[in-house]
């Protein structure tokens, strides 16, 4: 038997002098007796001869060969096919034999050497299909895939190779080992051009600037970045200083891939710089136009002073005066569509209208123009809520300030759905409330989405110990009763020593009116001892109503009446209280108060404020034992300063908070057994005013006093009348983690009259507060800067403190 590759055949070209036996048997080769398949493990002979498509007893030319091997590639299962035919002399029979390599399959792929990129995202890139023939081609695209991610991100010297394992007789596993390099540096921004702005403010400006001396100016190139710098923020700077027809004529970036660095090269066109010419307002019929010209940014009105603070801290120069802003253009535009949408013109069109000019002395100028389309104000139509659960509608209704039929208000709806967020009952941040054309007037329906999330918490515990006996605790508080935003509390702390009981429930709507209603019973062994009195122990109970102001949806007023027992003892709740004052220690106290809460993101708020103030009138014609009268007020306001984070929808940005409160109190007339509670005491966390970087009950009227603790205050201690102010800086990392920067300030004095805001005792430091199932913790930890020893000589010295149920 002899064997003959068919390239004779294939070529279609029969040597010059060859034989007549030659040529019989390439004549026997053309036109074959079989067709067989060699090599094939894994691919079926039949589905070999199916896509060759040759058949035996047909005559066979150099085409139909090249036809059935480019098939069988196509078919993407071998990596190398030849023909060739055997002939068996003895029987004058010939066999055409397709040789066939099978590709190997794809088992696995492994990715190691990744360490400044995501895993994930390198893995993305390979996109290769398991358990099929392995592509040669593919692999050198994931390859160039990979490469290109780490050029996008930065690492031009990266370097990517294949390894490949095999895995028993038919199958692979590859191994993409990566080589990242260190990330391309930018050696030097050089920008060309440029006459009207120096290359350092064009640098300045952009977020692909070179490495510096300080290790913290890595120079790093980021492809996104430059991008963003090309785009947007050269062209932005050239338009906020008039020159509206800037343009990037060209960027090159020349790698030095030896060394790891690169230097980019921009060439800028500047064009020419426009001055403000004049300006209209047209079309306007709901504001007029000197309302809108309030808008204007070209005026004669100074420049905010945050705005020079801004500029001054960054280092930017301000648009001369006279000079077209783009950016105070489109912002100007902005602010009087929201002024629309304010009052219901949400279909209002503001299309700011800028108009080139060339004036006699080649000087260049914009005239401004606003064209106000105002159309109708849309009217609210209705109000749908999806995803409650479990809280009823109307709890949700009571904390919007918008109702069907009324024209529809851009702040109230973004009021509205803050206060739904404040409630606690919904997991944050709530989307966006949907806003959607209910008919061909223009009308909109308001669509709320929440997601309930668990309320409330139950804990409980016990111990036991030599001397103390058992003791232990049970809490309950849900605030979002039935669904109905009522809110029920127990706590109750039992033991030899201590059993303190607290009871209250709220409705926030009784019997569905506008009157709110509170609660609460409570009889409360305090923790610490009063010098030559020992604890106290109190028991009463309190009523309180409030209603709203009228139009005044945030603003509430209170009245309440309360009776309070107190009795004084050093051994426990066991027969070991007495009456140090006779039968004379029954307060009986009918208070008011109004309160203004328009903060938001609660529990740790970023915006908004919060006023309280109350007066309380002891005994008199209210009878009880002590007669006496007691004014608070406190303040708060947050700004915020910023955010990080929070692009994705349903996460979390972190915000940044400016926060600044102040307290103050006074009490006249005589409080009897009653002033432990009802004077003030300063320093601490836990009982009294707070004031951070001293022990509880360490200012008094008389100064900074030694030796008080947590569980240890003296008579001298409380005072009527005192002042404490805090300014903090937050972090507010989600609804259940505060962190924060603060410096305390205050006093008390011993009568009203003694008031002096220059003596404070002032401390300084961080905080960090949470909310957990079993309630707010937090922890202080501040420096006293007006501490004294015992000797009365100035010792100042850090303080940690620990708040177990209060936020602030």
């Amino acid at each position: 038997m002899s064997r003959k590759l068919l390239a004779l055949l294939a070529l279609g070209l029969v040597a010059r002098g060859a034989s007549a036996q030659d040529a019989a048997t390439q004549g026997r080769c053309t036109t074959p007796d079989s067709i067989a398949v060699r090599g094939n493990k894994r691919v079926p002979m039949a589905d070999v001869l199916a896509e060759a498509g040759l058949l035996p007893g047909t005559q066979l030319n150099y085409k139909a060969v090249q036809r059935a091997i480019r098939a069988l590639y196509q078919t993407g299962q071998f990596q190398g096919v030849e023909v060739v035919c055997d002939l068996d002399d003895a029987r004058n029979f010939a066999v055409l034999s397709l040789l066939v390599k099978e590709r190997p399959l794809l088992a696995e792929t492994d990715v190691q050497g990744v360490d400044r990129l995501s895993g994930r995202s390198v893995r993305d890139k390979i996109d290769l299909a398991y358990n099929k023939p392995l592509d040669a081609s593919a692999v050198a695209l994931a390859v160039h895939r990979i490469d290109s991610l780490y050029e996008k991100n930065g690492y031009f010297l990266a370097r990517v190779s294949v390894d490949t394992q095999a895995i028993g007789d038919e199958a692979v596993k590859l191994t993409f080992r990566i080589d990242e390099g260190r990330r391309l540096a930018v050696s030097g921004v050089k920008v060309r051009g440029n006459e009207q702005l120096k290359a350092g403010e064009i640098v300045g400006t952009m977020k692909t600037r070179p490495e510096g001396f300080f290790f913290w100016r890595k120079g790093e190139f980021d492809d996104d970045n430059y991008a963003g710098d090309l785009a947007e923020r050269i062209p932005q700077l050239y338009a906020k200083r008039g020159f509206i027809d800037f343009r990037v004529a060209r960027d090159t970036l020349i790698i030095d891939r030896d060394r790891g660095k690169a230097l980019v090269d921009i060439a800028v066109d500047e064009g020419p710089r426009y001055k403000v010419g004049e300006f209209e307002v047209t079309g306007n019929k709901h504001y007029s136009s000197e309302d809108l010209a309030r808008f204007y940014p070209f005026g004669d009105q100074s420049r905010p002073v945050m705005s020079r603070v801004t500029d001054f801290l960054r280092r930017r120069t301000p648009t001369p005066k006279g000079i077209f802003d783009q950016a105070a253009w489109d912002d100007a535009r902005q602010k009087i569509a929201s002024a629309y949408a304010t009052e219901g013109y949400i279909y209002a069109n503001v299309r700011p209208v800028v108009e080139r000019r060339v004036a006699p002395d080649s000087s260049h100028y914009v005239d401004l123009r606003w064209e106000v389309d105002e159309r109708t104000p849309a009217v609210i139509n209705r109000i749908e809520i999806f995803g409650n659960d479990y809280t009823q509608e109307t709890c949700i209704r009571d904390q919007l300030v918008i109702l069907p039929g009324q024209v529809f208000n851009q702040d109230a709806l973004i009021r509205s759905w803050q206060s739904l967020g404040n409630l606690g009952f919904f997991e944050t941040p709530i989307p966006p409330p949907d806003t959607r054309t209910a008919n061909d007037q223009g009308d909109v329906d308001i669509v709320f989405r929440v997601k309930e999330k668990r309320t409330g918490n139950v804990n409980f515990g016990a111990s036991m110990g030599q001397g103390t006996g058992v003791g232990g605790f049970i809490g309950l508080d849900q605030p979002n009763l039935f669904g109905q935003c009522k809110r029920g509390s127990l706590q109750w702390q039992f033991g030899r020593y201590i059993n303190d009981f607290n009871l209250s429930y709220s409705d926030p709507r009784i019997r569905q009116s506008l009157i709110s209603g509170t609660v609460s019973v409570y009889r409360s062994l305090q923790r610490y001892y009063i010098a030559d009195l020992g604890r106290s122990l109190r028991t009463g109970a309190q009523l309180q109503f409030g209603v709203p102001l009228p139009r005044s949806p945030f603003t509430r007023v209170f009245l309440s009446y309360g009776l309070e027992n107190v009795t004084f003892g050093t051994q426990g709740l066991l027969g070991g209280f007495r009456s140090d004052y006779g039968s004379k220690s029954l307060r009986s106290t009918l208070g008011a108060s109004l309160t203004r809460d328009t903060r938001i993101d609660m529990p740790f708020p970023t915006a908004g404020a919060q006023y309280n103030i109350a007066a309380n009138f002891n005994g008199g014609v209210l009878g009880g034992t002590s007669t006496f009268q007691r004014y608070t007020a406190d303040a708060s306001a947050y700004a915020p300063l910023g955010q990080v984070g929070g692009g994705r929808p349903g996460s979390q940005p972190i915000k940044f908070v400016a926060g600044l409160t102040a307290r103050a109190g006074s009490v006249f007339g005589n409080t009897g057994p009653f002033f432990f509670s009802q004077e003030f005491a300063l320093g601490g966390v836990q009982f009294g005013e707070r004031l951070r970087g001293y022990e509880e009950f360490s200012i008094s009227p008389t100064g900074y006093v030694t030796g008080t603790s947590t569980f240890n205050a003296t008579r001298s201690s409380f005072g009527k009348a005192f002042f404490s102010t805090t300014a903090e800086v937050g972090m507010r990392v989600n609804q259940a983690l505060y962190l924060a920067g603060f410096y305390d300030a205050g006093n008390v004095w011993r009568h009203p009259r003694d008031f002096d805001p220059t003596r404070l005792f002032r401390g300084a430091g961080i905080s960090a507060s949470t909310v957990t199932p079993l309630g707010p913790l937090g922890l202080d930890y501040a420096y006293g800067f007006d501490r004294l020893d015992a000797n009365g000589r100035k010792k100042p010295k850090w303080q940690l403190h620990f708040r177990l149920g209060q936020l602030f």
